[in-house]
């Protein structure tokens, strides 16, 4: 019974000695040390980026409180200690709203800290002294277009060894990391959907001229018309800036012309909706007199009557990935080097209420003939 006794004495003392061990946390040495969580994380983790001092006074806590890290938790850890910033610029509500969605479900996932940031009220200079600021304070940054396109905006983080992914464009570097769809082929998808239909005289609203992927869309036009033989007419292509606005505009230059299009293909849905409307102003029925086909599936596509045919970007889905994306970098070894990563996703058609076959040309009236 003594025997007895004492094994189970012997069994509670290791229990209390694992409890007690176990029982320090990172918050424990962060306040032995003197540092942040964050700091501690990444000594732990192996992280380049950490004073000499800081990491020697990491490392003394460590031994002195006999931290041990769960290793089933530690990512989870990591996580919880890992900032990670998503900054924009005047993107239209609907591109944005898709943004943040993806965003905010990519890092509850990860348990990462999700910084959200609007430049829209800051010029040149103030925008690159908050993304010096910004690089003090986060372990990595997402950028959607006009940003991620940026050079200089781009060079301060990556010249403070903070890992970037860019979001939806096809500018290329061996810095940054991106999340993009194929824009050409897109474009060209949504015009074979249009020429299917029996349409050859197609206008087109170009995208904001300061990004790749406009320019890709456009080209993606050209490519169809070329393959269904086609003859450019620059006449039927007006400039555009994914805004609402710029889609009213020229929107009323294509249906002013003598001749107008059968349809429109706008490359963003903000700018094809101003197409319906301005349709609708001038008394065509869309899609009996003219169709009209986005470029995205955001919300604005089923906010318009008739509801939009588009091509479907997913959006939200490439701000999820680009948060995966950048903790793995994040969490790279520094001594395993950086890789860019170029993920391209599926993107496709959906075809709703906007589109239809164009008219047959109206016969000219005879002319009369003046009476002898």
């Amino acid at each position: 019974m003594q025997r007895s006794k004492g094994v189970d004495c012997l069994k509670s003392s290791q229990k209390a000695v694992r409890r007690k061990a176990s029982a320090v946390t990172i918050d424990d040495v962060a306040a032995h040390a003197g540092v942040s969580p964050m700091t501690v994380s990444r000594v732990i983790n192996g992280h380049a980026g950490v004073r000499e001092g800081n990491r020697d006074r990491v490392m003394r806590s460590v031994q002195e409180l006999d931290y041990r890290p769960n290793p089933a938790a530690s990512a989870l850890a990591a996580a919880q200690h890992t900032c990670i910033a998503l900054i924009y610029t005047n993107p239209s509500s609907s591109y944005l709203r898709e943004l943040l969605v993806g965003a905010l479900r990519g890092s509850t996932r990860s348990a990462a800290q999700l910084v959200i940031a609007s430049w829209d009220e800051l010029d040149g200079q103030a925008r690159r002294e908050a993304a010096r600021q910004l690089s003090i304070t986060v372990s990595g940054v997402i950028l959607p277009p006009p940003l991620c396109e940026t050079k200089d905006i781009v060079d301060v983080f990556v010249d403070a060894g903070i890992p970037v992914v860019s979001i939806a464009s096809s500018h290329f570097s061996d810095h940054i990391s991106c999340v993009r769809i194929d824009d050409r082929q897109a474009s060209r998808d949504v015009m074979s959907h249009l020429l299917a239909h029996g349409h050859t005289r197609i206008g087109y609203i170009k995208g904001d001229p300061n990004q790749t992927a406009s320019a890709h869309r456009w080209q993606g036009y050209r490519d169809a018309l070329a393959d269904a033989g086609i003859d450019y007419d620059a006449s039927l292509v007006q400039p555009g800036y994914f805004t609402y606005r710029s889609g009213l505009d020229a929107a009323e230059r294509l249906l002013a012309l003598e001749e107008r299009p059968s349809a429109i293909f706008a490359s963003n849905d903000d700018m094809a909706s101003a197409a319906v409307s301005v349709a609708h102003r001038r008394g065509l029925e869309v899609p009996g007199d003219l169709s009209v086909v986005g470029f995205d599936d955001t919300s604005a596509a089923t906010m318009v009557w008739p509801e939009l045919t588009t091509l479907h970007q997913p959006v939200a889905d490439m701000a999820d990935s680009a948060v995966d994306i950048l903790l793995r970098e994040i969490r790279r070894s520094a001594a395993a080097g950086r890789v860019a990563v170029n993920q391209v996703l599926a993107h496709r058609l959906v075809t709703r209420a906007s589109v239809s076959a164009p008219l047959p040309p109206k016969e000219a009236a005879p002319r009369p003939t003046r009476s002898e």
